[in-house]
């Protein structure tokens, strides 16, 4: 697992409207068994709560997306299958 990894949410409840997961928590913090996490939710399904600075916008598999800082949080590492991608390069752009 690496920092910036991008997950699919396999909830069945909340993957409509956060399709994917973005796993936050870095590197030096490897030795427990959760991760710190945010969702990526659909932009437009979100549309009047947009925060500048707090919910920044990125693509993703050609997806529009929030990332939701406010709604930051912590989830089993075993929860998190394989990841699907990276939103690396949008942090070091």
């Amino acid at each position: 697992m690496a920092q910036f990894d991008v997950y699919v949410n396999s909830s069945k409840y909340t993957k409509n409207t956060y399709p994917f997961i973005l796993d936050i928590q870095n590197e030096l913090i490897e030795d427990i068994t959760t991760r710190i996490v945010v969702p990526l939710g659909m932009a437009k399904k979100f549309s009047n709560e947009e925060m500048k600075g707090l919910t920044p916008r990125v693509e993703f598999e050609g997806t529009e997306l929030l990332i939701m800082i406010p709604q930051i949080g912590s989830m089993p590492a075993r929860a998190l299958k394989e990841p699907i991608g990276t939103l690396l390069h949008r942090v070091y752009s």
